[in-house]
């Protein structure tokens, strides 16, 4: 499979989850899928300013919708995995990696 129908899959399934959810704006949707598409493009590190830098709108854009826009994370997950995972167990991983109290200043953990 090449690169480029792996995106247009991830943005099909992104799409299709995000249509199942309730109230979701059209200005939200087209930036969400934007997002989308550069998470799978940018290699290196995503903030705002990269967004701003290799997508469709600004930097600004992409601050204000996602600080005022509340975004039901957990129930767009769940609609993305349920076609592919079967079964009634599912589980949820969290990477505590970014946490900086990961590492020497936290009693009996070491790094990670």
């Amino acid at each position: 499979m090449t690169k480029e129908a792996l995106l247009m899959q991830h943005q099909s399934e992104c799409l299709s989850a995000l249509k199942s959810m309730a109230n979701i704006h059209k200005p939200f949707e087209k930036t969400f899928m934007d997002t989308m598409k550069l998470f799978m493009a940018i290699p290196d590190r995503i903030n705002f300013l990269q967004l701003g830098r290799y997508g469709c709108f600004s930097e600004q854009t992409y601050r204000n919708l996602f600080e005022h826009e509340t975004f039901d994370w957990f129930a767009f997950n769940g609609s993305v995995i349920s076609k592919h995972l079967t079964g009634k167990r599912k589980a949820i991983a969290i990477d505590p990696s970014y946490i900086p109290k990961s590492g020497k200043k936290t009693p009996w953990i070491g790094y990670f």
